[in-house]
């Protein structure tokens, strides 16, 4: 080999070197960087009590770990081919398990041929054996298209007296812009996904469309008005419920005379009987109230002919047990989860053996509810009073036995004296197989009203959080029953419009809707 084609092999060499160098430095940064990110979570979430974040941060930290760990990965694949080019081999793809996309969603094929089909030895014309076919996800932006509705006019030629044209239809907006999708979907990104109005806007100037959020707020505004009558049909379903669960959360109002905000509540009523199999609809609806006191459930819970009230310990519930009613008074069902997380916290900051044993305890009544999920509320009770009503049997005297040994002003004490203090309410789940060990289906529904209101920070009237009470209502149903919302309202909203008889409102509940065909897989 000559001095010209060693020279040329070794600045070939130099740059494949420079090439892995590069690649190798790529993967040690980005390593770096996951490593920080991760250590800086495990302080947020292990550290001191003022370094601590709510769950809801502490997830923005493992997202940021999971994006620095797709950056890794990238830079490692890109490494890796390049060592393999750099030995003369073919890289070799990554295996990656894509799972099977919905069939529902339309297909856009394309086909990329090879530069040339000619047999390399000069055989001519190579014939097809095969193919490869991969399958990926893509997106088409929200797309926004004008409706146009032509109504033909017809008149008699001979005598022009008649005209025919067929009516125009109701709107929401008489004579505006929107469609009733168009306003089901701003519903839907605001109380279901999260997105105030303001940046709403700023995703539909991004297409071109100027709407200020006064405009998208009055859209709102007048839905809703049309779907009062299907938000008070629901609370008619839910007033017969015979267990309900209630929870609530903050809402902070603005208030115009102070210039600064005061706090409201959203207050919470569920009901959801898939846990026993039974077979009333799963429905939640949300109350705005001014505050917090007893005065409150007392008010929105008047007319209900349930029994059974599952809560929390809040002392403004006592007051629902007082009350006479046709029905008899309400039963409170506490929560197990509240109980558990006490002794969390004893656990992790002591390392309480008494809270270790309940722990264990609360684990095997939950263990026991795993295996009767879904069953029917005989079959539950039948599995509770054979292996729950032993264990809850000896919690108790145990519980009383350990509160006599420990100090009467440690934290300890204080948990097990409230654990005692609702036992009645938190054992009635022996008496009836309906009930649930804890609220966890009400708590499920608040979370979203909580992440609605980080991110609109507040409500800009008492008015206004009522109407967002009622919006999430139907958000939240919708999703419970596994329903399209958006689809549901822009269905809803057309058929009031075309003059639904009241009479046959039952057909317009979420619960009843059924989904489009194009989305029937």
């Amino acid at each position: 080999m000559d001095a010209d084609a060693l020279s040329r092999e070794n600045a070939h060499l130099k740059a494949r070197l420079a090439e892995v160098e590069a690649a190798l430095a790529e993967v040690q940064e980005a390593n770096r960087r996951l490593e920080d990110i991760l250590r800086t979570s495990q302080r947020e979430k292990f550290g001191k009590r003022s370094e601590k974040l709510s769950p809801d941060q502490f997830n923005l930290g493992l997202e940021d770990a999971e994006l620095a760990q797709g950056v890794l990965e990238a830079a490692q694949e890109k490494a890796e081919a390049a060592l393999q080019r750099a030995r003369g081999e073919t890289p070799r793809k990554p295996a990656r398990n894509r799972g099977h996309l919905p069939a529902h969603l339309p297909r856009v094929e394309r086909v990329i041929e090879p530069a040339s089909t000619l047999c390399p030895c000069g055989c001519g014309e190579m014939a097809r054996i095969g193919e490869d076919v991969s399958e990926r996800l893509d997106v088409i932006p929200a797309q926004v298209q004008v409706l146009v509705t032509r109504r033909p006019k017809y008149a008699c030629r001979r005598c022009s007296q008649a005209v025919a044209q067929a009516h125009a239809p109701e709107h929401v907006v008489p004579g505006g812009l929107p469609t009733e999708r168009l306003i089901a979907w701003i519903i839907v990104s605001k109380f279901g996904d999260h997105l105030p109005f303001y940046r709403q806007a700023e995703i539909f100037k991004r297409q071109g469309i100027h709407l200020d959020r006064g405009t998208l707020g009055n859209w709102t505004g007048r839905a809703c008005y049309h779907l009062m009558p299907v938000i008070e049909h629901m609370r008619a379903h839910l007033r017969r419920a015979d267990r309900i669960f209630v929870d609530e959360t903050r809402a902070p109002v603005l208030d115009p005379g102070r210039k600064a905000t005061k706090s409201g509540y959203f207050w919470a009523v569920v009901a959801d009987d898939r846990g026993h199999g039974g077979t009333g609809p799963p429905i939640v609806l949300f109350h705005y109230a001014p505050g917090r006191g007893k005065e409150h459930p007392l008010k929105f819970l008047d007319g209900y002919r349930g029994r059974f009230l599952q809560c929390d310990a809040y002392q403004s519930y006592d007051a629902l047990t007082r009350i006479a009613r046709d029905t008899g008074p309400w039963h409170l069902v506490y929560c197990w989860t509240h109980v558990r997380r006490r002794f969390v916290k004893r656990f992790e900051n002591e390392r309480s053996p008494i809270a270790e044993e309940m722990l264990r305890q609360i684990a095997a009544l939950y263990q026991i509810e795993k295996t009767v999920r879904g069953k029917a509320a005989s079959l539950r009770l039948a599995a509770r009073r054979e292996h729950a009503t032993p264990i809850i049997a000896a919690l108790k005297p145990w519980l009383e036995t350990q509160l006599s040994r420990i100090p009467q002003k440690s934290q300890l004490a204080e948990d097990i004296r409230y654990t005692l203090a609702h036992w009645p309410g938190l054992i009635r789940f022996l008496d009836d197989g309906r009930l649930e060990l804890d609220t966890n289906p009400v708590e499920n529904q608040i979370r979203p009203i909580a992440l609605t209101r980080k991110n609109a920070l507040f409500a800009g009237n008492e008015v206004g959080a009522e109407n967002w009470a009622m919006l999430a209502s139907l958000v939240a149903t919708c999703k419970m029953s596994d329903v399209n919302p958006v689809d549901y309202i822009a269905a809803t909203l057309r058929a009031i419009l075309d003059g639904h008889p009241k009479s046959c409102i039952e057909d317009l509940m979420p619960w009843r809707f059924e989904q489009p065909s194009s989305l029937a897989a």
